[in-house]
């Protein structure tokens, strides 16, 4: 292994850190501030949000997420090194992946996506996509983006109050958030017109799979019940991923 490998490794690390870093942190206390344990969300030291350990308060471990992301980070990042993506190229490639990591991490694991994180995200967006394709297919991707989600999310809405209405029962999950919203506006910029129409149509395509094959388990487990709504971030992502990082 040459140096230049030991640096994009150490390079992927640093991603790594500051995914969990901002994983752990901003849902919580929605500001930059120390390290906290997930668990308790008591401060933890520096050195060990660099290298987790045990919470001093609550003697709860690193969570099985910040392992995963800071292995899969520099194996990430030596991959975008070795097989670089012609459209993005290894620094703004790494960059990007982070943030779709910090996206897919906080929907996932608090199903929120921050306004913060989808404004920073917009703003890059804007410029990687002025970058990729031209100011004029940039804007028109992250209005259709946005748009289209934002007729899926009301549509949504309308039909949870119909259905709450129709059993007395306020259906309290939703299939798509605002951040969903907001996330495909942010696509849009990035893939520009009309890639993004690929994007959201793989995206809602792999989700509904996801949930189909979630749904017949739980049938087969007998623990299926109505209405449970599932991340809807992800799936976006990989879609985008799968447009943007293919040679």
């Amino acid at each position: 292994m040459n140096l230049a490998w030991i640096g994009i490794l150490l390079f992927g690390y640093g991603l790594g850190c500051c995914v969990n870093y901002l994983a752990d942190v901003l849902p919580i206390h929605r500001k930059f501030t120390s390290p906290v344990c997930t668990a308790c969300h008591a401060p933890l030291p520096w050195v060990q949000f660099l290298w987790p350990g045990t919470c001093s308060d609550c003697q709860a471990h690193a969570s099985v997420r910040t392992w995963i992301v800071l292995i899969g980070f520099p194996l990430a990042a030596l991959a975008l090194w070795l097989w670089t993506p012609p459209r993005l190229g290894f620094w703004m490639g790494s960059l990007l992946l982070a943030y779709f990591a910090l996206v897919a991490v906080t929907d996932l694991e608090y199903r929120i996506i921050l306004h913060p994180v989808s404004l920073a995200g917009a703003l890059g967006g804007f410029a990687l996509g002025w970058h990729l394709h031209g100011l004029t297919t940039t804007l028109i991707g992250g209005a259709v983006g946005f748009g289209i989600m934002l007729v899926l999310y009301y549509f949504g809405e309308l039909f949870a109050r119909f259905i709450s209405k129709r059993r007395g029962q306020k259906v309290e999950e939703v299939a798509l958030g605002f951040g969903d919203v907001n996330l495909s506006g942010v696509l849009g910029l990035i893939l520009g017109w009309p890639g993004i129409t690929l994007g959201l149509l793989f995206g809602i395509l792999l989700g509904g799979i996801t949930s189909a094959g979630i749904i017949l388990a739980a049938v087969l487990r007998r623990k299926y019940q109505m209405f449970t709504a599932i991340p809807y971030a992800p799936f976006l992502i990989l879609a985008a991923i799968f447009l943007l990082y293919r040679p």
